[in-house]
């Protein structure tokens, strides 16, 4: 898998650490070493992949993400030297795809890595789809090979994580998931993520759709965990 990444982070044996796991892996690699020269690196030569370390000079990696968020919606794996779970939820809530703590397992972070890009190019087919490869639920449609999703024909920006969720909603359009199946269903069964995560990328999920009109497109089963809505 021939993917270029960028890492951001301002300690070179940390970009050197992540590069030489990268490059084993058969990625290329752009460093960068504050969020200033990542956020110009990125405009001018778009990569698949953004590493950003949290804590950075210049722009920090929260102010990165929010920026980049703006024209792009490439996936974004946090870095931070605190285990904080404000930092975690709002990192995600703001539209990252994955968060790790210092110190990491550099095989870890590759696994983590590559369940991202995994999740951008997924192009399994259900039953329940259409010839041309559209699934449909009122007036929600996803394009999976063309990572797209419209609601009412107005298009969404939805993060890979994000994207694989509501592939996993609109395949079982009848099915009340628990948290516990959609950490199975949307992430790499050797990943793990906590309940507060999957509800931050809920929470975005449906802040998107609100933003183009849609009010209720997942709903709670309280004591269970969420659903499709009608989507009319």
């Amino acid at each position: 898998m021939n993917k270029h990444i960028l890492i951001a982070d301002d300690d070179p044996h940390i970009r050197d650490v992540i590069s030489f796991a990268l490059e084993k892996a058969g990625m290329q690699v752009t460093q960068t070493e504050d969020g200033r020269q990542a956020l110009d690196t990125f405009r001018r030569h778009p990569t698949d992949l953004m590493v950003l370390d949290i804590n950075m000079p210049e722009l920090d990696g929260l102010e990165v993400c929010r920026e980049i968020r703006k024209f792009s919606e490439v996936p974004i794996l946090f870095l931070s030297s605190r285990d904080d779970e404000i930092d975690r939820i709002l990192g995600l809530e703001i539209g990252g795809d994955d968060y790790v703590t210092k110190p990491f397992s550099p095989r870890e972070l590759v696994a983590r890595i590559n369940v991202i890009l995994k999740r951008t190019q997924q192009q399994s087919k259900p039953a329940t789809e259409a010839p041309q490869g559209t699934l449909c639920h009122g007036q929600l449609t996803i394009q999976p090979e063309q990572h797209m999703a419209h609601w009412n024909n107005t298009p969404l920006s939805l993060t890979a994580t994000e994207f694989a969720m509501l592939q996993l909603f609109v395949r079982q359009p009848t099915r009340v998931f628990s948290r516990d199946s959609i950490m199975g269903n949307a992430y790499d069964s050797n990943v793990y993520v906590s309940d507060r995560t999957i509800d931050s990328h809920i929470r975005h999920i449906r802040q998107k759709f609100a933003d183009v009109g849609c009010e209720n497109v997942i709903e709670t089963v309280h004591g269970v965990g969420y659903k499709l809505a009608s989507c009319q």
